[in-house]
């Protein structure tokens, strides 16, 4: 269908503009006046089927992908609205007029449409699961059958920026951690590649038995200005045969158990997925969404197979009449905490909150950890930069300072 680009002015006399699907012009300025627009400006743009679903059907994060934090403002935003009594096509209308992503302002034009044709806000929004996933259409269904939308859509807007925060605080830990190393690995080629070629001639020129010391940097040198292209040939066919087996099933596994048993890193990332699976399970609960089926979508978004894996035991247990909490005991990969505070969840009739206490509890966690590991890989890093250094710098003073003390 067609998509139209129009300018025009609002009931209020405001310059409103936009997008619009229609079979032709005539239909873009009725659909138009029955939203309160009156057109003064209409184009054809690029039609929907050349260029909006092909990159529908891509999934192209680059092109597609709308950012949390415009996401979490959208949902809160969306939540004001429609809780002060403003209609949702209205409300939709509103926001279109004023969101600043392109993309955002596309999808929430269309959702205004298909609102307006009589379909679910939830059914709209599943032609768009970026940035609409399951978790959040499954909510805002959830919020439309109950009549409690501005509700979830709130708990939606807290949940996404707290996802935000979350993914924002690992990644500043490890930027001061992966700049040093980058930096280490451009201090090491340079020296061994473009300085030590240079003194090794000066030192052959000597005619004299070299420390063991030097041999080595030496060595190592040769060897890399030899064999680079081959080092990397390799490196990257290792990295792809790893990639591709990780994909499968038991790769994935394999993996990550392999990370979570990890010393000190294993532990993070245990605490990431706690945090995610059980905020997200809490906002799911919160938003009225059955256990059975919060489980199934919490589950993805732990990060990890293992935990996973737990999450899936709990929830077919669920369906057997077992515990949730005596579930994810038995397959230990839940700390005690959790499964503590779970249990007293069950027994109250209270587990959303009781999981966004726990979800709250190691965010902590995992930022004390993050700044214990960041406070520790400095210095540390930086002792091995030094400490290489100085082993370069020593191999190439030895041999002078055995020639000057037999002068």
């Amino acid at each position: 269908m067609p998509v139209y680009v129009y300018r025009g002015l609002t009931a209020g006399n405001r310059t409103t503009r936009g997008m619009v699907d229609a079979d032709s012009i005539r239909g873009a300025r009725s659909k138009l006046r029955a939203d309160g627009i009156f057109p003064t400006e209409i184009n054809e743009g690029r039609t929907r089927s050349v260029s909006a679903e092909v990159l529908e059907k891509l999934q192209l994060p680059t092109l597609r992908r709308v950012p949390d934090l415009e996401l979490a403002l959208f949902s809160n935003q969306l939540a004001t609205l429609i809780a002060a009594g403003v209609p949702l096509v209205e409300s939709l209308t509103a926001l279109t007029e004023q969101i600043e992503n392109t993309r955002l302002k596309a999808i929430c034009g269309r959702l205004r449409e298909e609102v307006n044709q009589g379909r679910g806000l939830a059914d709209a929004m599943g032609d768009y699961p970026q940035p609409f996933d399951l978790l959040y259409r499954s909510m805002v269904r959830a919020g439309e059958s109950s009549g409690a939308l501005p509700l979830v859509l709130s708990r939606l807007g807290s949940y996404v920026q707290s996802r935000l925060d979350l993914r924002n605080q690992i990644t500043s830990a490890m930027i001061y951690p992966a700049l040093m190393l980058v930096v280490s690995a451009a201090v090491l080629t340079f020296l061994l590649v473009g300085v030590i070629p240079d003194i090794t001639a000066l030192l052959e020129d000597l005619n004299q038995e070299l420390p063991f010391l030097t041999v080595m940097v030496i060595a190592v040198s040769d060897l890399l200005r030899a064999w680079w292209l081959p080092g990397v040939i390799v490196t990257g066919g290792a990295f792809m045969l790893v990639s591709s087996a990780v994909r499968t099933e038991k790769g994935r596994l394999v993996w990550d158990r392999f990370r979570l048993r990890l010393p000190v890193i294993g532990r993070v990332l245990r605490y990431v997925s706690i945090s995610r699976f059980t905020r997200t399970l809490s906002t799911l609960l919160s938003g009225g969404v059955d256990i059975v089926q919060a489980l199934d979508i919490a589950k993805s978004v732990a990060g990890n197979t293992i935990i996973a894996r737990a999450v899936e035991d709990a929830r077919e247990a669920i369906t057997k009449g077992a515990s949730i909490a005596a579930t994810m005991r038995e397959s230990g990969e839940f700390p005690p905490l959790v499964t503590h505070m779970i249990a007293v969840g069950e027994a109250s009739g209270e587990l959303d909150t009781m999981l966004g206490k726990v979800s709250e509890t190691f965010d902590d966690l995992v930022e004390n950890a993050l700044n214990r590991l960041t406070a520790v890989m400095g210095p540390l890093l930086l002792m091995i930069v030094a400490g290489v250094v100085v082993i370069v710098i020593l191999s190439t003073l030895l041999p002078l300072m055995d020639l000057t003390s037999s002068l």
